[in-house]
């Protein structure tokens, strides 16, 4: 399926830093690290959530559809900015899609659907190569089940909002498989990460203690009201 590419630029230590940064405002000592750790755990468990938006957070979403990618630009919070893989000037001949689980575990719904995509990728091709036409406006014929690469920019408050949502049970399923991608690929950056992951990035019946959604997937009891 899809990769996700946490780059160098993300912070290796939040929680610290967050402590560092909430023990300027404090007039605390921010040269210990052992107390830096602690504050910041501490603006965690408080629900301090300012302190999260200093947490810098850079990767690479690539292998995904273009479709699920529109979803991701929706959730926007703590000013995230994001570069797309351009359809004007990349090679889109014979590109990657995804298949849907449901598309793909019934033979003749796959083979139509792959037939499909095929049509669309040397039609693409013979407008480019055989009428002239733009490589702009011939991709005006991609689907949005298309793989797609971007470079994002968000913040950990950002994130843990949006886990709230995007982990729930009856979110699109390729919204969910690749948050829960950018959960793994995150904990694997240092124990500090591991731990909010673990911790922080949950849907929102746990945070709620019940489901807040009108259809539930039956995993947590409707609030009585």
């Amino acid at each position: 399926m899809g990769k996700i590419t946490i780059l160098e630029e993300t912070t290796k230590n939040p929680i610290s830093l967050m402590g560092r940064r909430a023990g300027v405002c404090w007039g605390a000592d921010i040269t210990d690290a052992a107390k830096n750790y602690k504050r910041g755990l501490d603006c965690l468990i408080s629900g301090h959530g300012r302190v999260m938006e200093y947490v810098n957070v850079e990767m690479i979403i690539d292998g995904y559809s273009a479709r699920v990618i529109r979803e991701w630009y929706t959730h926007l919070g703590g000013s995230p900015t994001r570069l797309q893989a351009s359809t004007r000037y990349i090679n889109y001949d014979n590109f990657s899609y995804v298949v849907p689980p449901k598309i793909a575990a019934k033979e003749e719904a796959a083979h139509r659907y792959n037939e499909m995509m095929k049509l669309i990728t040397q039609t693409c091709s013979y407008l480019e190569k055989e009428c002239g036409i733009p490589r702009e406006d011939a991709a005006m014929l991609l689907p949005l089940g298309m793989e797609t690469k971007i470079v994002d920019k968000r913040n950990l408050r950002n994130l843990v909002d949006m886990s709230g949502q995007r982990m729930c049970t009856r979110a699109y399923w390729e919204y969910r498989q690749m948050f829960n991608d950018i959960a793994k690929a995150l904990s694997d950056v240092s124990d500090e990460w591991k731990y909010i992951v673990e911790n922080y990035f949950k849907p929102k019946c746990d945070k709620a203690g019940y489901c807040t959604e009108k259809k539930s997937c039956g995993r947590m009891p409707k609030k009585n009201v």
